[in-house]
């Protein structure tokens, strides 16, 4: 498939210059298609067919069969989420805490890596050390005594206010040496960029398929290493969590990530994101990238002194400078031009995706 392909079968795109894909893509009609025709074998076939409950029971394992390898994980490594902040409460409220355990993460989190762990000072007296950036560089020597005491470390792969690159591996390594597990929210990454957890080697992995892959909302996985599934305990329970086929009247938590998945869900967006990942791969990543690139450096040539990103491409997320932010977003979505302004630092964010075209980035420019 070639960019323009994908691009003619994004409706959305025909309204708008959509330079936002960092807080939600735009969904394809390929992809919408298999979300619809989901949902009608599952409510119009299935009752009298194959059953409601194989039929969810079968796409729920084709779903983790089609992101795993994506990801570079092992379908049962993998538990689907409705999102990348329910994968990382899964870890937070699935960790034996003990008073005075130490969580570090980094100034670049999202509130979905800060949340959890403010709600865990409340909740269990842990105590969170926030580790200091500049512009979205990790000082790694600081981190080593950070986490040298720590029992666990959050941060993101891509950083979602300077689109900078962390250097997850490196990192993992780190904190593994001094015995600390590492989450990684990787919600910026799959569809942008190639993702292999395994060669990460983090112990956790969170993302979504609303964003880069432009599924769905409601698409989300956690990835727990098999090594580490049982250090976490799911604090909740249901019908899919257990092993059906333990023996005993008391129940059996199932063997893998799945049992961190309750009951019957929205399975639909599922399905979207597997269809997603089938996209990209038609794509290539290489595509995506080499895109993204050129389109990204067309885009700070032009913004110039303004570039708060660094100038050498590492994503498709770019922040520049504005007198107000907010209002600069405003007046370019009145002309037909979607990107949005973030708090911290208080700027305005671009996303390129494999999608947009030059013209779209001279829109932008030429609006500024």
């Amino acid at each position: 498939m070639e960019p323009e392909t994908l691009r003619a079968d994004i409706p959305a795109l025909d309204d708008c210059v959509f330079l936002n894909t960092g807080a939600s893509g735009p969904t394809p009609r390929r992809v919408m298609d298999a979300i619809t025709g989901f949902h009608e074998r599952h409510k119009f076939e299935a009752p009298c067919g194959d059953g409601m409950y194989p039929v969810a029971m079968e796409t729920r394992q084709r779903a983790r069969e089609a992101i795993a390898p994506f990801v570079g994980a092992d379908p049962d490594e993998l538990a689907l989420t409705r999102n990348t902040v329910e994968g990382i409460n899964h870890v937070a409220s699935g960790i034996d805490w003990q008073p005075g355990d130490v969580v570090v993460r980094t100034d670049l989190e999202h509130p979905a890596g800060e949340l959890p762990w403010e709600r865990l000072e409340d909740l269990e007296g842990i105590e969170v050390r926030e580790l200091t950036t500049e512009r979205g560089r990790l000082d790694v020597d600081g981190l080593k005594d950070a986490v040298a005491d720590a029992r666990l470390l959050c941060l993101s792969s891509i950083s979602w206010n300077f689109g900078t690159r962390l250097p997850i591996g490196e990192v993992v390594d780190l904190a593994h040496d001094a015995d600390t597990f590492v989450l990684v929210d990787a919600v910026q990454s799959p569809g942008q960029v190639p993702v292999d957890v395994s060669d990460w080697g983090a112990d956790f992995v969170a993302g979504s398929g609303h964003k880069w892959l432009l599924g769905a909302w409601g698409s989300g996985f956690l990835y727990v290493d098999r090594d580490r599934l049982h250090d976490l305990e799911p604090p909740r329970i249901g019908y899919f969590s257990v092993d059906r086929d333990a023996p005993g009247e008391r129940y059996t938590y199932a063997p893998d990530a799945s049992r961190f998945e309750l009951g019957t869900t929205a399975l639909a967006p599922y399905v979207g994101m597997a269809e997603s990942v089938d996209l990209f791969a038609d794509l290539g990543m290489g595509t995506v990238k080499s895109r993204i690139e050129r389109l990204t450096d067309r885009l700070k040539d032009g913004l110039g002194d303004r570039l708060l990103s660094p100038r050498e491409y590492e994503s498709g997320l770019v922040s520049f400078a504005a007198d107000d932010p907010d209002a600069t977003a405003e007046r370019l979505a009145g002309a037909g031009v979607r990107i949005r302004s973030i708090p911290d630092p208080h700027a305005c964010r671009v996303s390129v995706h494999v999608f947009n075209t030059a013209d779209d980035i001279d829109r932008l420019l030429d609006l500024l």
